[in-house]
C-alpha cells in the first residue's frame, strides 16, 4: 500500500498535543502565581496600611485623650474651687503658652457674649454665641472636641469645650483651641510604608482635618478635585470603610475611636505591584526556559517511545504490500514489545503458509497440465474411435446390402437352378469379395476393441489424476482454513491492542494506529483467503464435474467395449457363415444335382444372415452414437482441464504477490 501524501506522524501529533498543553499549563501557572502574588502583596499592603493607620489612630486617640484629660482636670478644678474672677484669671494665665498643642491656653465664654481669656492673649475669638466651640460646648457637661472650623484668626482648628458649672449662676463654656497643623504632623509622622500617605476626614461634615497638602485642610473632601479624593469621599459618605483600590491606589479606612474622624491611608498600586511585575518577568523568563527544556525532553522521550512503533509500522506497511521478508526486532518489555513479538510470530506463520501454498499451487498447476494432456489424448482417441466407428458403420451397411442380396439370391435359388450353374462363377467371385470384406470388418472391429481398451485406460488415468486434483483441493482448503484462523487471531490481536490503546489514553494513539494497520492486514488476509476458498470451491466443482464426466465416459466406454465385443462375436459368426456359404457354393458348383436340397438350406441361412446383418447395423449405429458421446465428454473434460489450469495459474498469481525470501543483490 502506497503511503498517503500529507500523512502526519505520531511524533508530530504527540508533540502537537503535549507541547500546547504544557505551554498552556505553564502560562496558567505563571498567571495564577502572578495573581496569587498580586493578591498576597495587596493583602500585605493592606495589612501594612492597617498596621500603620492603627498606629496613627492610636497616636491621635492618645493625643486627643491626653489633651482632653488635661482640659477635664482644669474644668474640674475650676468647678471644685469655685474661684473668683481674679483667681479664675490667674488660672487662665497659667495655661497660656503652657502646651504647644494649645498655645493660646484656655478661655471661657458666657451666655451674655462675654469672653474671658489669658491676659497675654491678644487675638480675637469672635462672637461668643455664634461660635462653634460655644454652641457645641453647650451640648455636653464634660469636655469634648468640636468639629473642625476656621477661627477668627483664619486658622484651622478644633476646640475642646464643655459647660463650666462654677455655681455662679451664669451659663459658661470652657474651651481650648488646638491647631489642625499639629494633627497633620501626627498623621503624617507615623506612616510605615514608603510612598504611602494618610489624611484625616471628619465624617460628620466631610471636612479634611489633616493632609500633607495644607491647602486641603479645613476644606470639604467632596469639593476636592481628583478621582481618588472623589472616590474616597463617596465611600466615606456611604460610611463604607472596607479596604479598596481607588484610582490605582490601595486604600484603607479606619475610624478614630471616640470621634467621627476617619483616617484614610493609601499607597499607589504601582509601588506595591512593582515587585510583582519583577516576579512576573522572572517567572516568564524561567517559564520560557523551562518550556524550551521541557520541549526538548518531551521530543526526546516521544522519539524513544515512538521509534519502536515506527519500525513496527514500517514492517506492517511492507507486509501490507506483500513483503514478508521483513523482521521486527523490539527489545522493550511493554505493550509495543508484546505486539512486536506477536507480529514476528505472524510473519513466520505467513512465511510458512505462503511457502506451502507455493508448493501446493505448483503441484496443482502440474496436475492441471497433466489433466490437460490426458484430456487431449482422450479427445484424440475418441475422435479416432468415432471415425473408426463411422467406417465400421459404413462397412456394416455394405455387409447388410450384400447379405440382403445373398438372401434374395438364396430365395430365388430354387427357381433359377438353371441360372445357378451359369452364375456359379459369379457367386464364387462375390463370395470371395464377401470373405475379404468380412476379414476387413473383423480387423476393423478388432481395431475398435483395441481403441476402446486404450480409451478405457486413458479415462482411468484421467479419473486418477482428477482424484489427485480433488485431494490437492482438500489440502488447499485445509491451508485456507489455517490462514483464516491466523487472520482471526490477528484480528483478535488488533482488537486487544485497540483496547489496550484506549485504556492507555492519549499516549496509546500510536498503538491504536498500529492496531488499525494490523486489523487491515488481517482483513486483507481474510479477503485473500475468501478469494482462494472461492477458487478452490470452483476447482472442486470442476473436479466433481470432471469426475462425473469421467465416470460417465468409463461407463460409456465399457458399454461400447461390450458392444464391440458382441460385434466381434457377430463378425466371427458372419465370417464362419460366409466360409460355410463359400463351401456350399463350391459344393454347389461341384454338385449341381444337389442344388434343390442345398437351395432350401441356403434360403434359411440367408434369412438368418439378413437378420444378423440388421442387428449388426443397429449395433454399429449405437456404437457410432456412443463414440460421438465419448467425443463430447472428452471435449468437456478437456475444457474442464483447461479451466483447472487457469484456476491453478490464478492461484499462483495470487500467491506470487507475497515475498518470503529476500532478493540477493
Amino acid at each position: 500500500m502506497d503511503k498517503k501524501e500529507g500523512m502526519v506522524s505520531i511524533k508530530t501529533k504527540l508533540l502537537g498535543v503535549i507541547l500546547p498543553v504544557v505551554i498552556l499549563i505553564v502560562v496558567l501557572l505563571i498567571g495564577i502565581s502572578y495573581i496569587i502574588s498580586k493578591n498576597l502583596l495587596t493583602q500585605y499592603s493592606q495589612n501594612l496600611l492597617r498596621s500603620s493607620i492603627e498606629s496613627q489612630a492610636s497616636e491621635i486617640e492618645s493625643w486627643l485623650n491626653e489633651n482632653l484629660a488635661a482640659f477635664q482636670i482644669v474644668k474640674q478644678t475650676i468647678e471644685g474651687t469655685q474661684p473668683d474672677e481674679e483667681q479664675l484669671q490667674g488660672m487662665l494665665d497659667q495655661y497660656y503658652g503652657f502646651d504647644d498643642n494649645y498655645p493660646d491656653g484656655l478661655y471661657i465664654g458666657e451666655q451674655n457674649g462675654r469672653i474671658i481669656t489669658a491676659g497675654e492673649f491678644e487675638g480675637n475669638k469672635g462672637s461668643v454665641t455664634d461660635s462653634i466651640w460655644y454652641n457645641e460646648g453647650l451640648t455636653r457637661l464634660n469636655m469634648g472636641f468640636t468639629s473642625a472650623y476656621t477661627n477668627a484668626a483664619g486658622e484651622a482648628v478644633i476646640s475642646a469645650s464643655g459647660i463650666l458649672n462654677d455655681k455662679s449662676g451664669v451659663l459658661k463654656v470652657l474651651s481650648a483651641d488646638m491647631s489642625l497643623q499639629r494633627i497633620s504632623i501626627i498623621v503624617n509622622s507615623f506612616v510605615q510604608m514608603d510612598d504611602a500617605q494618610t489624611f484625616l476626614v471628619d465624617a460628620s461634615n466631610g471636612t479634611i482635618l489633616a493632609h500633607r497638602d495644607n491647602s486641603l485642610i479645613s476644606t470639604k473632601i467632596s469639593s476636592a478635585s481628583g478621582k481618588f479624593l472623589q472616590g474616597a469621599a463617596a465611600k466615606i459618605a456611604d460610611y463604607d470603610l472596607t479596604p479598596d483600590e481607588i484610582d490605582k491606589n490601595i486604600t484603607y479606612f479606619m475610624e478614630v475611636e471616640g470621634t467621627n474622624w476617619i483616617l484614610v491611608s493609601y499607597v499607589p498600586s504601582a509601588v506595591v505591584y512593582k515587585d510583582v511585575k519583577l516576579i512576573r518577568t522572572a517567572m516568564i523568563i524561567i517559564g520560557a526556559i523551562s518550556l524550551l527544556l521541557l520541549g526538548i525532553l518531551i521530543a526526546r522521550v516521544v522519539h524513544i517511545v515512538i521509534s519502536p512503533v515506527k519500525n513496527l509500522t514500517e514492517a506492517i506497511t511492507a507486509m501490507t504490500d506483500g513483503d514478508f521478508t521483513v523482521s521486527v526486532d523490539t527489545k522493550s518489555r511493554d505493550e509495543i514489545g508484546l505486539m512486536s513479538v506477536h507480529v514476528e510470530k505472524f510473519i513466520d506463520s505467513m512465511r510458512q503458509m505462503i511457502s506451502s501454498i507455493h508448493g501446493v499451487s505448483g503441484k496443482l498447476h502440474m496436475q492441471a497440465d497433466n489433466s490437460t494432456t490426458v484430456s487431449g489424448q482422450m479427445y484424440d482417441a475418441s475422435r479416432t474411435q468415432s471415425q473408426s466407428m463411422q467406417e465400421l458403420n459404413n462397412t456394416v451397411e455394405q455387409l447388410s446390402v450384400s447379405v440382403n442380396e445373398i438372401a434374395e439370391n438364396a430365395t430365388t435359388l430354387a427357381m433359377v437352378v438353371a441360372e445357378t450353374r451359369e452364375n456359379g462363377a459369379k457367386v464364387d467371385t462375390k463370395m470371395k469379395e464377401t470373405v475379404e470384406v468380412s476379414e476387413e470388418g473383423k480387423t476393423d472391429m478388432q481395431n475398435v476393441g483395441d481403441a476402446m481398451k486404450s480409451i478405457n485406460d486413458s479415462v482411468t488415468k484421467l479419473q486418477a489424476a482428477i482424484d489427485k486434483v480433488g485431494t490437492a483441493s482438500g489440502e488447499i482448503t485445509n491451508i485456507t482454513s489455517v490462514i483464516s484462523n491466523i487472520a482471526e487471531e490477528t484480528n483478535l490481536l488488533s482488537l486487544n491492542a485497540s483496547i489496550e490503546a484506549a485504556r492507555v489514553g492519549e499516549a496509546g494513539k500510536g498503538f491504536a494506529v498500529v492496531a488499525t494497520e494490523i486489523g487491515k492486514l488481517a482483513k486483507n488476509s481474510a479477503e485473500s483467503v475468501s478469494s482462494i476458498e472461492g477458487l478452490i470451491y470452483e476447482i472442486n466443482e470442476l473436479v466433481k464435474d470432471a469426475v462425473a464426466q469421467a465416470d460417465n465416459s468409463v461407463d460409456n466406454i465399457n458399454n461400447s467395449s461390450e458392444l464391440v465385443g458382441g460385434a466381434l462375436k457377430t463378425f466371427d459368426v458372419i465370417f464362419a457363415n460366409i466360409d460355410e456359404v463359400n463351401t456350399l457354393v463350391q459344393e454347389m458348383i461341384e454338385k449341381v444335382e444337389k442344388v434343390d436340397e442345398v437351395a432350401s438350406s441356403v434360403a434359411a441361412i440367408s434369412e438368418e444372415q439378413a437378420a444378423s446383418s440388421e442387428e449388426i447395423l443397429a449395433t454399429s449405429d449405437n456404437m457410432v452414437e456412443q463414440a460421438n458421446h465419448i467425443t463430447g465428454n472428452s471435449e468437456t473434460v478437456a475444457s474442464d482441464a483447461k479451466e483447472l489450469t487457469r484456476s491453478a495459474e490464478e492461484l499462483a498469481n495470487q500467491v506470487a504477490m507475497f515475498k518470503i525470501e529476500k532478493e540477493e543483490n
